[in-house]
Parts: C-alpha cells; structure tokens; sequence
C-alpha cells in the first residue's frame, strides 16, 4: 500500500505547478536526526618552549610513557615545558561512517603560552555514553599569536591557545539515527508556530493527494514545533520520499510582532507586524551647565584691606528643541522611525520612545531588550 502511495506521490509532484515560497528543508528539521557532539583530553607536544609544567600535564606524560613501556623515577621531574594538556572536542555529523574524518578543535586547559607548532597525540573523543566514536591526531593550526619580552611586556594577537585540525579525527563508531525506528517520520519547526505548522502538514497533504476531511492523511501537526508525517517502511522509498517532500514549498506564517532592542550596541529590530495605537509624543531634555568663574577683588589703596577671591558662578539653561508628533490607529513602526529621524532623535532616544509607548500600551508587539 504504501509502496504504491509513493509512486503516486511522486506522479502528483511532477505534474503539481510550481509554488513560490519557503522550502520544508529550510525550516523544519527531522526529529531523531542530528550532530552529536564529542570530547576527549589529549597531549599536543613538539611546542617551542611554550608548553606548561603543572602536576597534570606531568601526570599524564608520565601515563604516556608507561604505556610505551617506559617507566620514570618517582622522584624524577621531567622538564616538559614542549608538552601542553588539551581538550580536543568535535562534533559528529549525522549518518557518518566509520572511516570518514571530522574536523576537530583543540584548546590548551593549563598555563600553556601557546599551541602553535604542536602536534596532537591520539586522542580518544567520547559521546554522551562514555563510548569511543572517533580518534583524533595530527598537526595544529593556530591563527594566533603571543610575544613576551624580559619585562614582562607582552603583545597576543587572536587566541594563541586554540588550534584546528581539519580532518583530525577519524570516526570509528556509527551513531545509530532515528530515521528508520516507527512508520511515522516527525518534522521539527525551526521556530515553533501553530499557524506554520498547519500550513505545512496541509501543503504535504495536498501535494500528496491525501484528504484530512475523509480520515485520510499523511501529514498532521502534533502541536506547535512538530508535524508527524506517515513514511514508507522501505529504507530506499523512505529516503526518496523525503527527498521529496522536503523540497515542497508553502508559505509559513508571519512572525509574531517583536521589537528587539539590544542594550549594548543601540542596535533596534522592527518587525512588520508591529502597529501602534494612537498617540502624541514629545521627547526632548533639558540641559543645565555650571560654571565657575572666581573674580579677584583688590582693596583700597588707602583702606589697609586684602586680596581677596570672590566665587562667582554661571549657570547656563539650554532647552532642547522638542517637537510633538501625532500618530493615528494602525500606524507602522516605520512611521515612527521616519518621525524620529525627521527631528534628530538617536538610537537611544528611539529605545526610550518604544518602551514609553509599551509602558502607555500603545504599542502592539512584544518589546525584547537583551
């Protein structure tokens, strides 16, 4: 049944009209399928003189050494100072196989003064399990670098102490997917919504020739995030379905209206559905500047009195040209922004605005400051 649904499916897509509008790809992802990420501690040696001599370090070059079938004095410290501690983490793409290579990234986790010109020694990166899923080794690359004079001057250009190796590791272990597990496939929303998420099930229902209003359908929406479509059991017809129906196209809905305002750097984004309800605003400030400017008073040449210092201040009010502006129901951000601009108001001025009119609920979208 379903192998004859597929080949039905695939006849409605190539005769369907072409549809201008977001990809399913592009905004939803398909649950159970994902990166999972690795991490393991290494030794990177063959530093010029930039390494590190705390007791780990030392404890692991000695752990190295033991298992190469050399064994150092217990009183014996060697000079290691060419040898730095990492952690070597990286992140392990769905469907990789064994055999293939992943880049990694390598950072100093002691009082190394740089990694540049090291080299990484076998490395175990492990998952969440504890179990080993990729082995890692091979020459660093560092962006960064780091001089230090006898004075204690010292010049660091980027991050010295962090360095890639790209293809380092080497997977050993499959990270089984969830693609195959039941006869339902779940499509996760980038950005949950519950109008975008019954767009979509009814895009893949239409464009699947499946009819909800009859029992019959192949995609519905679980709630806000997910939408649950039913998949062929064949692992070849699953995959060439969903090569399919990720490339379907439909309109998602509009975001919610948001303001967002970051604190930091005066940056402001408006979105398009933001509307204002009526109001007048005036914006403007009031400056005072205090000055002083002492007099010297000379006595009498005949009254016998003294010089003296006579305080004499200046006070100076400046009242900044504030103009009040009207605004109608239904009128746009953008509006304001021109109205704002018009009468020379900065970023700043503009944040103060928005959050008066939230605080007189004459504006209509949520206000995020971060």
């Amino acid at each position: 049944m379903l192998t004859y649904l597929f080949i039905t499916c695939l006849a409605l897509v190539s005769s369907a009209p072409a549809f201008s509008g977001q990809r399913i790809k592009d905004l939803a992802s398909i649950q159970g399928v994902r990166a999972n990420q690795l991490v393991g501690y290494g030794l990177v040696v063959g530093l010029p003189g930039t390494g590190e001599q705390s007791p780990f370090t030392e404890q692991s070059f000695r752990t190295m050494l033991t298992n190469f079938g050399i064994s150092l004095d217990s009183n014996t410290r060697p000079m290691i100072r060419n040898v730095a501690a990492v952690a070597v983490h990286a992140e392990l793409p769905a469907f990789t196989k064994p055999g293939q290579r992943i880049d990694v990234t390598v950072s100093s986790m002691g009082e190394a003064e740089s990694l540049h010109g090291g080299t990484l020694l076998q490395t175990f990166l492990k998952g969440l399990d504890g179990e080993v899923y990729a082995v890692a080794q091979g020459s660093l690359v560092v962006s960064g670098f780091g001089v230090q004079g006898n004075d204690g001057s010292r010049i660091v250009s980027n991050t010295p102490t962090v360095g890639t190796i790209a293809n380092g590791a080497l997977v050993e272990r499959e990270v089984p997917s969830g693609l195959m597990q039941n006869d339902f496939l779940t499509l996760n929303l980038h950005s949950p919504d519950f109008s975008t998420a019954q767009a979509m099930a009814d895009e893949i229902n239409n464009r699947l020739g499946a009819d909800p209003s009859m029992g019959y359908a192949i995609a519905s929406p679980m709630d806000a995030a997910s939408v649950k479509v039913q998949a062929p059991r064949d692992v070849a017809q699953r995959v060439g379905f969903l090569a399919t129906i990720e490339n379907f196209e439909f309109e998602p809905a509009a975001a919610p209206a948001r303001i967002v305002v970051n604190s930091r750097t005066g940056t402001i984004v408006i979105g398009q559905d933001v509307r204002l309800m009526p109001a007048a605003i005036t914006h403007g400030g009031l400056t005072v500047t205090i000055s002083e400017d002492p007099l010297v008073a000379q006595p009498n040449a005949f009254g016998g009195g003294e010089t003296a210092i006579v305080p004499q201040s200046i006070i100076d009010v400046e009242l900044d040209d504030s103009r009040m502006f009207k605004f109608d129901p239904g009128v746009t951000l953008d509006q304001l922004v021109r109205a704002v601009n018009e009468i020379g108001a900065a970023p700043g001025d503009l944040m103060a605005i928005l959050e008066a009119l939230r605080q007189a609920g004459a504006l209509q979208g949520e206000l995020i400051v971060i």
